[in-house]
């Protein structure tokens, strides 16, 4: 399941695209500590409430989208910076940043929620103990297999960009395509309705 592409994936690639391997893998780092925030919650009980809660889920699909969509048009609005932004930009500032910008993302993903308190549940063995410890290990490995998809696509994707930063245009072009991508998973996430 985690290696099929979604929302996550095209955010990452988007991300590599827009602004290289080293961010979007950063963002990569920060989604699936946010996901792993959300399999705590399933651990102890706050994914059940928000798999039966419509207003829960609404919001945080709501606050979710609105801010890919921010991401999205901020990225888009700066694509004609982008070779200078490559070169000036302080590095730990900006690994701050991406780091926190895919914890958000992945801590305001409503549909993983819903999957993770709809399937890990079911690889526990109550009889074993420690129900909310065995929840933990197993969104453990869930996390631990998606940083290696979402990293392999992100290095995919940025190996595409080096192209693309051979010339200020393509560049541009492709912080553009990269932004309007993150703003198109953001559009999605708000136009999708409450999946049963």
């Amino acid at each position: 399941m985690v290696v099929i592409p979604g929302p996550s994936v095209l955010f990452i690639v988007s991300r590599a695209l827009a602004s290289g391997r080293r961010v979007a893998v950063l963002s990569v780092l920060g989604n699936a500590v946010g996901e792993y925030v959300q399999v705590v919650a399933v651990a102890f009980g706050i994914g059940a409430i928000a798999e039966q809660s419509v207003a829960l889920f609404t919001a945080m699909r709501l606050v979710g989208g609105l801010y890919l969509i921010y991401l999205g048009v901020k990225t888009f609005r700066e694509r004609r910076s982008m070779p200078a932004a490559i070169e000036d930009v302080p590095p730990a500032a900006s690994d701050r940043r991406s780091f926190r910008q895919g914890v958000i993302v992945g801590v305001s993903n409503p549909k993983t929620v819903v999957f993770m308190a709809a399937i890990l549940p079911q690889f526990v063995k109550p009889a074993a103990g420690e129900v909310p410890l065995q929840i933990l290990l197993l969104g453990l490995v869930f996390s631990l297999i998606a940083i290696v998809s979402d990293t392999s696509w992100a290095f995919a994707a940025g190996g595409l960009r080096a192209w693309f930063a051979r010339s200020p245009r393509r560049l541009e072009i492709i912080g553009g395509a990269g932004g309007l991508a993150i703003a198109a998973v953001g559009a999605g996430l708000l136009a999708s309705g409450r999946q049963p």
